[in-house]
């Protein structure tokens, strides 16, 4: 008898259905991590947002009228540029989110100096640093559900 050296083919298959289970966890592992990770970006984006409305809060004392995305968040009398380009969400939405409530939208409430404040809706796509998944309001005061 001849002694053959070699891989049976029972077992070249085992590796390669081992391989394919890998990958496909894998895979799935790393589209949760960027789902994850576009959700973090939401919430620093919005807590960058609130502290350049702060800053503009303290040197004009009311905040500014509008702050659409792409836009800035620049006093109007010093010319002082408290964010040079408000973000835009990342995308693509995830979970409940929708093309339509995946978007920071600023709104201004009160009026004038007298009782100024401010929303800003965005979206996570799930639960993400203590806060749930959904469409979220940010105040002056803090990041709320």
């Amino acid at each position: 008898m001849k002694n053959k050296k070699g891989f049976t083919l029972v077992e070249l298959l085992v590796v390669v259905a081992i391989i394919g289970i890998l990958a496909a966890v894998s895979v799935v592992a790393l589209n949760t991590a960027r789902a994850r990770a576009r959700d973090s970006r939401r919430v620093a984006d919005v807590r960058q947002m609130q502290t350049a409305l702060e800053l503009y809060y303290n040197d004009e004392g009311t905040y500014p009228a509008s702050a659409d995305a792409g836009g800035q968040i620049k006093a109007s009398t010093s010319g002082t540029v408290y964010m040079s380009q408000i973000p835009t969400p990342p995308s693509p939405h995830d979970g409940n989110c929708t093309a339509a409530n995946n978007l920071y939208l600023y709104a201004i409430q009160g009026s004038g100096t007298t009782n100024p404040s401010y929303t800003i809706t965005y979206c996570l796509g799930s639960a993400t640093g203590g806060l749930d998944a959904g469409v979220s309001v940010a105040t002056p005061a803090t990041i709320q559900q």
